[in-house]
C-alpha cells in the first residue's frame, strides 16, 4: 500500500506547520481520521521517522507502523 505525508497548519494558509500525517494513496483524510487541507504540503512516506517530517502525528505514526515492514 503507498502512503504519503501531509502537513497540518496551525491556521489555514499558515507558515507554521501543526504536525504532519500520514494519508493511504486514494484516500481522503489522513489514518488518525482528521479533517486536514489534503492539497497542502505533501512529503513521501519514506521521510517518516526524519527532522523534515516532525513533529508527527503520533496516532497516524503507530497506524503506519503496523502496515509497512
Amino acid at each position: 500500500m503507498n502512503h504519503r505525508i501531509i502537513a497540518e497548519r496551525t491556521e489555514p494558509g499558515g507558515s507554521t506547520i501543526k504536525e504532519w500525517h500520514m494519508v493511504r494513496s486514494g484516500e481522503g483524510k489522513p489514518m488518525c481520521g482528521r479533517s486536514i487541507d489534503l492539497s497542502e504540503t505533501e512529503l513521501p512516506a519514506d521521510a517518516w521517522g526524519t527532522e523534515r517530517a516532525m513533529p508527527f502525528c503520533h496516532t497516524c505514526g503507530a497506524l503506519y507502523l503496523r502496515e509497512v515492514p
